[in-house]
């Protein structure tokens, strides 16, 4: 153990070998300039403060002038400068909050800077030690987070498909991503030598048309483009042999300009044709999975070169563009929905390829879709009418028998799943106040969706209270649960993501939900980021103002309360609230009672906790009795906890002759406390 310099610490500091470091540490350390897990040989706090510095962090220069970034040095900082007080390393795609090397547009963790400034320097000492792995040693596990880094930080491709370096050594890296040449000739680019680099304007590859923001790309800065390390095929692979296309594909050794028959988009470089099928493709087009388990869809869908003029839908259910028939892409003729391939592999995560010898079948000559096993129905049918619709079922979540209701007219009780005011059609039931939208009692105990970002499904569960994880609302109607993280999501938000074509009451045309849409809400007139959009006209809604209830009850009108979009009248003065008083915008949606001239703002009428399911049973920690959620509108009790009059949700004490009652934000945690404000 020797004693150093302190590297801008007040004590001094002791160089540890792994012994002394075992011996030193009360528990696990971190580096304190980088933030990572200590490792020796480090630094140590001489007076024991629990200040630690690994040896190559102690080093690391204030600037760097990497080969593979020659446009700026990269600077040494200890914050980053931006406002959310984080960054992602460009290189392993980590967040951190410590020390770190920035320019304009690039961010490393101080490891990922000096190990990759030491692969351009062709300084390997660092890894020479750890054992290589040979690709055909299977690297299955059934965490798939870790699955999801097992990807090399080079190429960003699979660590499996190639022998690389134990993960040990803290690097996911092939072998042959480490000894890359610095500078490279290649046929796809004459003109200019291509140099090894980071992509660090973000420019999609030349060959594939994809961009891939981490790791290393040769590019030319000349010309302006960069090529994936993958997508320039070595000289000798002249042909291509893979299970998913029944030929051997053969390169087309002519720069030539042509649309993939796979994907349907343009390439220029290394081109590879099957002649018994006449199709050309990308290279990274010859080994697509046949058939795929997607987020985005129930059923599994096969990839097609082309076709068939059977099928109805034109449209990508992800994108919403109109799919070429005569250029490649994923299909289910099930459903009759046709995907961009591009659209539903974006995600490798949304994804999984499906074994061909197990899960399809060959029939009269062509492929039949097969039921995805994870769906398994929440009902069991009793009686079905003419046309096969059920109308008598029995779902899990409820004990009694439900009915398809005869009736044609309004109503004025809500879904017990969504919390949405009932209309056709629905089932009720037979027994009890019980009602669930169609849709809502047809949706499966279990179902994994784009939107959620864990690979595990999600499972249907009710009667528990949650805030729901994409509008943020609380409740404790029906939900799905995440059977990894737990995350729960309401059915209204379930129902108005499922890919395809929304009905909203306020519009005639179906509306699709765009992922980035840039607009004005036509609901509160505000600017939107993702909203749900007409194809035919420009009417545009946030996710929140979709799901807003058609109808409303509130103790200011004894009618129901109409969803209005718009006010005729031109006065000025009528244009205002009748609950809060207050001035309204009468371009914006509010609710209305024809009868009564009764005018509210959404959020006036509708409260902190419109979706919650009155009469329901919260245990509470604080009190020995269960407690029923109430909405007290009238003769208000003091609360038992801050003693202010308990108006609006609240919970009530079940048990005869206790008079305890609280306000629903005074017994429960903040997770299930309303924090944000109406639009509205």
């Amino acid at each position: 153990m020797e004693e150093s310099k302190n590297y801008g610490h007040h004590h001094p500091l002791l160089l540890l070998d792994e012994e002394q470091l075992i011996n030193n540490q009360s528990g696990v350390a971190d580096c304190s300039k980088c933030g990572e897990k200590v490792y020796a040989p480090c630094f140590s706090c001489a007076e024991y403060c629990g200040f630690y510095l690994h040896k190559v962090c102690a080093g690391s220069p204030l600037e760097i002038n990497h080969p593979f970034h020659r446009d700026h040095p990269l600077v040494l900082m200890q914050k980053p400068p931006y406002s959310f007080g984080t960054y992602i390393c460009d290189f392993c795609d980590k967040t951190c909050e410590k020390f770190f090397y920035h320019c304009p547009n690039l961010d490393f963790h101080i490891k990922c800077a000096l190990f990759t400034f030491n692969i351009a320097e062709n300084n390997l000492k660092e890894i020479e030690h750890f054992v290589c792995q040979d690709p055909l040693v299977s690297t299955k596990n059934d965490d798939e987070e870790l699955e999801e880094v097992r990807k090399c930080f080079g190429c960003w491709e699979p660590l499996a498909n190639y022998t690389h370096f134990s993960p040990n050594c803290g690097f996911n890296l092939h072998k042959k991503c480490a000894k890359l040449p610095l500078e490279l000739s290649n046929i796809c680019h004459c003109q200019h030598p291509l140099v090894l680099q980071f992509n660090s304007e973000r420019l999609s590859c030349k060959i594939c048309k994809v961009t891939q923001k981490r790791g290393f790309v040769y590019g030319c800065s000349s010309c302006k483009l960069v090529f994936h390390i993958e997508c320039l095929s070595p000289p000798l692979d002249l042909a291509i042999e893979d299970e998913s296309h029944q030929h051997t594909f053969t390169r087309l050794l002519r720069r030539v300009p042509y649309i993939c028959d796979a994907c349907g988009i343009e390439g220029i470089y290394n081109a590879y044709i099957c002649c018994t099928c006449n199709i050309m493709v990308h290279k990274r087009c010859t080994s697509l999975p046949r058939i795929i388990k997607s987020k985005w869809h129930d059923h599994c869908i096969f990839h097609k070169y082309f076709l068939p003029n059977d099928f109805k839908s034109s449209s990508c259910i992800i994108c919403h563009d109109e799919v070429n028939p005569k250029h490649g892409s994923y299909s289910c003729s099930y459903c009759n929905t046709k995907f961009h391939l591009c659209c539903v592999t974006e995600e490798k995560s949304s994804f999984s390829v499906v074994s061909l010898e197990n899960e399809y079948q060959i029939s009269n000559g062509g492929l039949e879709i097969f039921s995805d096993k994870s769906v398994e129905s929440a009902t069991c049918v009793f009686e079905r009418n003419d046309a096969g619709e059920a109308t008598k079922i029995k779902h899990f979540k409820h004990l009694h028998d439900l009915k398809l209701s005869p009736f044609v007219g309004g109503y004025e009780n809500n879904c017990d799943g969504c919390m949405l005011p009932i209309s056709e059609p629905f089932y009720y039931c037979l027994e009890c106040v019980f009602f669930l939208h169609k849709v809502c009692a047809e949706l499966p105990k279990v179902k994994h969706v784009w939107h959620h970002p864990c690979q595990q499904p999600l499972r249907l569960i009710s009667n528990k209270a949650f805030c729901c994880g994409m509008c943020w609302h609380v409740s404790n109607a029906f939900a799905y649960e995440c059977c990894k993280c737990e995350t729960k999501i309401c059915l209204r938000c379930m129902i108005a993501f499922t890919p395809g074509a929304r009905t909203c009451l306020k519009h005639e045309h179906p509306l699709f939900f765009y992922r980035d849409y840039k607009g004005w809400c036509n609901a509160c007139s505000l600017p939107t980021w993702a909203a749900f959009c007409c194809k035919d006209c420009k009417f545009v809604l946030h996710r929140g103002c979709f799901s807003l209830p058609i109808t409303a009850h509130h103790k200011c009108d004894v009618h129901l309360l109409s969803l209005t979009d718009h006010d005729d009248n031109r006065y000025f003065e009528s244009h205002y609230c009748d609950i809060c008083e207050e001035s309204r915008d009468p371009n914006r949606w509010f609710y209305h009672c024809a009868a009564c001239d009764t005018s509210a703002h959404v959020g006036c009428v509708l409260g902190q906790y419109p979706f919650f399911k009155l009469g329901s049973i919260y245990e509470d920690k604080g009190h020995p009795h269960p407690l029923t959620v109430v909405k007290k509108l009238y003769n208000y009790s003091e609360c038992d906890k801050c003693c202010k009059p308990c108006e609006g949700l609240a919970l009530e004490c079940s048990k005869s002759g206790c008079k305890y009652i609280v306000h629903w934000n005074c017994a429960t945690p903040p997770s299930l406390q309303r924090w944000w404000e109406w639009l509205l």
